[in-house]
């Protein structure tokens, strides 16, 4: 097997989101569709005092992407129009199918400890599913798989690692999706689908990633040019990793809309305009 190589390596840039919520972001979604099919991956840790109290993401649209949560620390309390509500709590994960559209809230709250801590991945649908119908897939800690081998400690949320399969299923990026952590001097590697995206966000110690020393806090995007993925450590890594199928599909970015089409989004904020958005 071959290793990819690394194309290059992103240094995340901060930015205010919702009500005033300071992230770290890798990229966010673009006409250029540069990581189909993923669109964008943002980074929260909310735990420095001077931030004041989390203001969090009051209720907004989204329409033909996935949105996917997942929380190391304190909890994300959310609802929306379709009558859900709950809370995502330390270890979560909720993948969640905007598909013709969604109205939701998302308010982050500290853990004990006075942290918050985790990640959000967008991920295009497309064209045949953007306008299909809203869907949830709640996954508790507990229910995640956790494969140990050789000083590597995978939680699986999504795809396949030897002969597991994550809880979340039937998304149309067949991705994978995964929080990957090495002990000091261990190594690990993994076939990755010719022709997928291949991405991974270092975000503890230092790793060598197929032959390149990547540190913490930095998103790595891999070249396909190979069907396998290697990291070596000295020191100790953890990053998540993340892979999937693009759609080669034109997009069109709006704010939390992504469709195909300029027509699309208009229609879109027409809908929104007038109170025809959720059917």
């Amino acid at each position: 097997m071959t290793n990819r190589t690394i194309s290059h390596i992103i240094e995340p840039n901060l930015v205010i989101e919702g009500a005033g919520v300071l992230l770290r972001r890798s990229f966010g979604p673009h006409v250029t569709n540069k990581f189909d099919p993923f669109l964008l991956f943002d980074h929260f840790a909310f735990n420095n005092p001077i931030e004041g109290p989390i203001r969090g993401f009051p209720t907004h649209p989204h329409r033909g992407i996935e949105t996917v949560t997942y929380m190391l620390e304190g909890t994300v309390r959310h609802r929306d129009s379709l009558g859900n509500m709950g809370t995502i709590a330390e270890g979560d994960v909720q993948w969640m199918t905007s598909g013709r559209g969604i109205l939701h809230e998302e308010m982050p709250q500290r853990s004990a400890g006075g942290n918050i801590y985790g990640f959000q991945l967008w991920v295009n649908l497309p064209a045949a599913q953007k306008m299909g119908q809203p869907r949830y897939q709640e996954v508790a800690a507990d229910t995640i798989p956790v494969v140990e081998k050789d000083g590597t400690t995978i939680r699986l949320v999504a795809g396949e690692v030897d002969g597991v399969r994550g809880p979340v299923t039937e998304i149309a990026a067949a991705p994978l999706y995964m929080d990957v952590k090495l002990a000091p001097g261990s190594q690990f590697s993994t076939p990755v689908p010719s022709g997928h995206t291949v991405l991974a966000y270092v975000f503890e110690g230092v790793g060598e990633f197929s032959g390149e020393v990547v540190e913490s806090v930095s998103m790595v995007v891999f070249n396909d040019n190979g069907d396998q993925l290697e990291v070596k450590t000295d020191a100790g890594v953890r990053f998540m990793f993340i892979a999937g199928a693009p759609f080669k599909e034109p997009i069109v970015p709006y704010g939390p809309f992504v469709m195909n089409t300029v027509e699309e989004i208009q229609e879109t904020i027409r809908e929104l305009r007038n109170g025809t958005f959720i059917k």
